[in-house]
């Protein structure tokens, strides 16, 4: 039986779709070896072409396009959903290009998002996404870039919302808000990949029919324990998209697009989907 390495996040949305494959829960003609990290991680480690399949941020995926393919399944899409830019105390939006904005990593689609919004901004420090709010509550920046379960939780460190960046998107598009996928090398080979994804598909439906016993593996991983956060965060990030991405590719495409003739990515005229 083939074995492939297999990376996803620890964020309750991940680890909740995931839960069936890891636990075998699901059987078929390949296996899996999961590594659970941030995704900024796992962007970088696909980068450099060390996971078979991934989850990545869909502004990894615009480099990433020449080697890995995108699954119809796995995708974190839809509305009410994005990046938020917050601060400690009010700022002017038109002022943000001169503040330091700490951001969850230069490959994320938070960021690509934000360099969308406003071209100017460049004053920018990386750290991991679960270490901005206190970042920004203790003064080391002046504003945060926040992702994941960060959404429910800012009020806690005394943040207020600047900017909600996945609105802009939906105004500004009309689409859904396109952050991430799992992505698989083009080189295993359209039958591999295929298989993946029915996998897959079969883990999330497997989740959303026991979402109790995934419980225990979510609370493992997360963040944020709160039961209430974690429904909150699964909710938000776990849809139909996720099933099937469906129509959601429309808002990928997109994202590609702009993010292309503004020169922030490489062009590419790969398929999305293995070939």
């Amino acid at each position: 039986m083939k074995k492939l390495s297999l990376g996803y996040s620890p964020c309750p949305n991940d680890t909740f779709i995931f839960y069936a494959l890891a636990h075998k829960k699901v059987r078929g003609s390949v296996e899996f070896s999961e590594t659970l990290k941030d995704v900024e991680t796992l962007n970088r480690m696909a980068l450099r072409g060390e996971l078979d399949v991934t989850k990545v941020s869909f502004s990894a995926f615009c480099h990433l396009r020449k080697d890995y393919c995108l699954l119809h399944s796995g995708s974190a899409l839809g509305r009410g959903c994005g990046p938020l830019i917050v601060a400690k105390d009010r700022i002017n939006i038109a002022d943000l290009a001169g503040k330091k904005i700490a951001i969850p990593g230069k490959m994320t689609t938070a960021y690509l998002l934000l360099q969308l919004f406003d071209h100017d901004i460049r004053n920018v420090v990386e750290m991991r996404f679960d270490r901005i709010m206190n970042a920004v509550s203790m003064g080391t920046v002046d504003a945060g870039l926040i992702i994941h379960e960060g959404r429910f939780t800012y009020p806690k460190y005394g943040l207020m919302e600047l900017v909600d960046l996945g609105e802009w998107w939906e105004e500004e598009t009309g689409l859904t808000i396109p952050l991430g996928g799992i992505v698989a090398k083009r080189g295993l080979g359209a039958e591999v990949i295929n298989e993946v994804d029915r996998m897959l598909k079969k883990s999330v439906e497997f989740a959303f029919a026991n979402r109790s016993m995934t419980r225990d593996y979510i609370k493992e991983h997360a963040q944020e324990l709160d039961d209430e956060v974690i429904d909150q965060h699964i909710g938000l990030y776990v849809n139909d998209y996720t099933l099937d991405i469906g129509d959601g590719v429309a808002a990928v495409r997109e994202l590609l697009k702009r993010a292309e003739e503004l020169h922030l990515v490489p062009h590419s005229d790969k398929n999305i989907f293995i070939d």
